[in-house]
């Protein structure tokens, strides 16, 4: 043969090599050109995202009644998602804004009335005075509450700048839904053409262990997502309708953040519950430590009794590494990250077993 299998793979190392080199010595152009192919393919990110959240529902669908055929699947599935999404749009949405531009406003008056609460309930005690407490909390009592406000802002402008950026990037979306449709319905077809072009490359053997590995790893995302999306629609579903009942104000929009934070593991709890309990403190102490007693209380609920039932032991990761994968995943990549990061480390941690399994079997050694 002319070209012979170690020829071929030193021509496909220098090839590698020599492209590695002009990425890094072009970097600027090429994350220009990627960032440009990043704008043109995000209606089919945005599609797959659909696709795969809306997947678990469409199965569920068709394997309760053998009558319902794809096309009736979908467009059950669909009229729900569009139902949801006009829901959030045209109701939930405008309340958000309303409620943080209120907050906005009326963050200057609230920090004036909780300071001089805190100057009659706390800084007029002798005993306070006597230990020197007192003087410290009225030093401090402005750093206190810049600190709370620039974390208020912080958390109010993210809220904004996401909807501002889905507002921007409806079209896209509305692209990526029709896509999705056709991902949902043909999804068969482009699973096996998946398998065909693996068997085709790599051979039956590392085929079979490549899909077996990617249906794991399909399992472990499909399960996490689909279980804490539905655990922490049922906790902000509870924590508004506590929040109404104790007449606490802006229940909507606390609540909502309460469940969006509640799907990052452990963390997400406690960041949630901070605008709650900071805003409620502002204009009102005594509620603000009632909604404390019922987030706490929510929040034991969630992780003795809602969580396990839901989502049961469908990751299987310690807490250790649980929290190492929301801290490396949040470094990095922030509240995406800290979400991202443990399907993402038990796929690894399943990659890397395998890997083990096989390396042991060559020396003939029993898994431990």
């Amino acid at each position: 043969m002319l070209f012979k299998k170690d020829n071929l793979n030193i021509f496909f190392i220098l090839l590698v090599a020599f492209l590695m080199y002009k990425i890094v010595d072009n970097h600027k152009y090429f994350l220009g050109q990627l960032a440009i192919l990043w704008a043109i393919l995000s209606p089919f990110f945005w599609a797959f995202a659909t696709a795969y959240i809306l997947n678990p529902l469409m199965v569920a669908l068709e394997k309760l009644d053998n009558r319902i055929t794809r096309p009736i699947s979908l467009i059950i599935v669909y009229i729900l998602f569009v139902g949801i999404l006009t829901l959030a749009i045209t109701i939930v949405t405008p309340v958000i804004v309303k409620n943080i531009t209120e907050i906005i406003e009326k963050l200057p008056n609230y920090i004036d009335d909780t300071e001089k609460w805190i100057s009659r309930q706390v800084l007029d005690y002798d005993l306070l005075e006597q230990l020197g407490i007192n003087t410290y909390i009225f030093n401090n009592l402005d750093s206190i509450f810049n600190g709370a406000v620039d974390f208020l802002n912080l958390t109010l402008t993210g809220v904004v700048a996401s909807i501002i950026g889905i507002t921007s990037g409806v079209a896209k979306m509305l692209l990526g839904l029709v896509i999705s449709v056709y991902l949902l319905a043909d999804k068969e077809k482009f699973i096996r053409g998946i398998k065909k072009n693996l068997y085709a490359f790599m051979g039956r053997e590392h085929a079979d262990k490549t899909i077996d590995f990617g249906n794991e790893v399909n399992r472990i995302f499909t399960n996490f997502f689909v279980g804490k999306l539905i655990d922490s629609m049922i906790i902000g579903i509870l924590c508004f309708i506590g929040l109404s009942l104790l007449k606490v104000r802006f229940a909507l929009l606390l609540s909502i953040v309460v469940g969006i934070f509640n799907m990052i593991p452990y963390f997400g709890p406690f960041i949630g519950a901070v605008p709650a309990i900071v805003i409620t403190l502002f204009y009102s102490p005594i509620q603000a430590l009632w909604v404390t007693l019922f987030i706490f209380a929510l929040q034991q609920f969630d992780g003795i009794i809602l969580g396990p039932k839901i989502l049961g032991d469908k990751v299987g990761v310690s807490p250790f590494y649980i929290i190492l994968a929301i801290m490396i995943g949040g470094g990095f990549f922030g509240p995406m990250g800290m979400l991202m990061g443990v399907p993402v480390l038990k796929s690894f941690f399943v990659f890397w077993d395998k890997i083990l399994v096989t390396l042991l079997k060559k020396k003939n050694i029993e898994a431990i």
